[in-house]
């Protein structure tokens, strides 16, 4: 029971925080922090644990990186990302700066707790697919 409130306390953490680092970029950005946490949580036991990356997590990555059209979604996703890094606990930062090569992405900033998602590329910046 403690464990459940635990993880709903953080849940609402995440909601508030990306409220937060949305508010800049909403009426620019057509992809929200929930839907980059729904993507991204098949990732999560590579994320701690390291090993073999699943399908399913580099389809949501490819698939995230697609969606990241605009300059305003990517500095959106990158915010995202830099929260989730900050509220998931046992994140290993090594997978985590290595997962986009892992799937064959290339995002143009690193996941990082230290990457300022302000000083962002602008969209004539091409990923990878």
């Amino acid at each position: 029971m403690a464990g459940m409130i635990m993880m709903m306390m953080k849940v609402l953490c995440v909601v508030v925080a990306c409220m937060v680092v949305a508010a800049p970029y909403a009426e620019a950005a057509i992809i929200s922090c929930g839907q980059v946490f729904d993507k991204t949580k098949p990732c999560l036991d590579y994320l701690r644990g390291g090993g073999s990356v699943p399908t399913v997590c580099c389809n949501a990555v490819k698939g995230l990186n697609n969606e990241s059209k605009s300059t305003a979604d990517r500095k959106l996703v990158c915010g995202c990302i830099k929260t989730a890094l900050a509220v998931f606990t046992g994140i290993n930062l090594d997978n985590a700066l290595g997962l986009p090569g892992k799937c064959g992405v290339t995002f143009p900033y690193a996941i990082s707790p230290k990457t300022d998602c302000s000083k962002y590329v602008h969209i004539d910046t091409l990923f990878i697919n």
